[in-house]
């Protein structure tokens, strides 16, 4: 079926800004420093990524760290289950950003909390492991291996597990969209819904906004290329569907997804790019442009964090087939 002419346009829109946009493929060619550190990265600056941690004791829910078996070493997984009025919840797994690097379960508490408490969820807030200690794939199968524990731990948790959902910020959305991706592919766990904030997406780096032109004051193309270049040490991983989603071409079957995008970030049109690619697949989508919010501010934008909520109770709420996606438009909402 042609794509509808509204859907044509906008993703015309998107790839001629493909077009014009600088290539920053030459920062590739840069080795990683001996004393690379994630936390002398520039995101390690003013306010990035350090979200200051609500207090969770008025917000009505049992939190709780559990230790797994992950991919490659142990890892941590944090529980957020609101006070039991005997309703089965339904599961969102949760990840953080860092840049792959970086990054924690107290960075991602506001969001999951938020999640859990609005949402009526249980959310399991994912440690994955890190790079550069811990490359590729570790990070992605980490997610798997939470998700196949929130699966088993479900019932005594009284959660749904056939009403499973997937949420992350910055490398957080890459691995949120990738689990939903691989557990397509496996078969073994259904996921119903994805929503991704401001996410990584284009390790090719060839969708980032020029820097000269967007204002992005917590994340700069340099520190993309370190982090991508710790994450994915080999050049042919870098394609790899379950790392690089814009180069994937087998994006039929996802769920439902919401994408969220900053004005002033680096990231916005690889955002909105993998909203256009996932509506040409037949995949429902939404996706809204945040007005003067920033990369690392989307985690916890009020707005952002409203839609995630309304998001998941619309896709969680029942085992419904959800209407084939038809538009991509993207809205655009002031954080002021």
């Amino acid at each position: 079926m042609p794509l509808r002419q509204e859907w044509a346009v906008s993703i015309a829109i998107v790839r001629c800004d493909r077009i014009v946009l600088p290539d920053y493929r030459h920062l590739f060619q840069m080795s990683l420093p001996p004393e690379f550190v994630p936390s002398q990265l520039g995101w390690d600056g003013a306010d990035a990524l350090k979200i200051t941690m609500a207090s969770t004791l008025d917000l009505g829910l049992c939190i709780e760290d559990v230790r797994i078996a992950g991919h490659a070493q142990p890892i941590t997984l944090r529980s957020y289950r609101p006070a039991s009025d005997g309703t089965v919840l339904p599961v969102v797994l949760y990840f953080h950003g860092g840049g792959f690097v970086r990054g924690s379960l107290d960075d991602a508490d506001v969001t999951a909390s938020t999640i859990a408490r609005d949402t009526a969820a249980w959310v399991i807030s994912v440690g994955y492991s890190l790079a550069p200690a811990f490359p590729f794939p570790a990070a992605p199968e980490d997610a798997y291996r939470a998700a196949q524990w929130a699966v088993a731990n479900a019932r005594a948790q009284r959660a749904d597990a056939n009403r499973i959902g997937v949420a992350g910020h910055d490398a957080g959305g890459n691995l949120a969209t990738c689990l939903a991706a691989i557990a397509r592919d496996r078969g073994d766990i259904v996921i119903l819904a994805q929503a991704l904030l401001a996410p990584l997406l284009d390790p090719s780096m060839t969708r980032m906004a020029d820097e000269n032109k967007v204002r992005s004051p917590d994340i700069g193309v340099t520190e993309c290329a370190q982090c991508y270049r710790a994450y994915l040490p080999n050049a042919s991983q870098r394609l790899h569907p379950y790392a690089a989603p814009l180069e994937s071409r087998r994006l039929a079957g996802l769920p439902p997804a919401l994408i969220a995008s900053a004005q002033h970030d680096l990231l916005h049109i690889e955002a909105e790019k993998y909203a256009g690619e996932l509506i040409a697949a037949g995949v429902p989508t939404e996706v809204t442009r945040h007005v003067n919010a920033s990369h690392n501010a989307l985690a916890a934008d009020p707005a952002a964090l409203a839609d995630v909520v309304a998001f998941f109770k619309k896709r969680l709420r029942a085992r419904t087939l959800a209407p084939l996606g038809d538009t991509l438009k993207i809205q655009t909402i002031s954080t002021t």
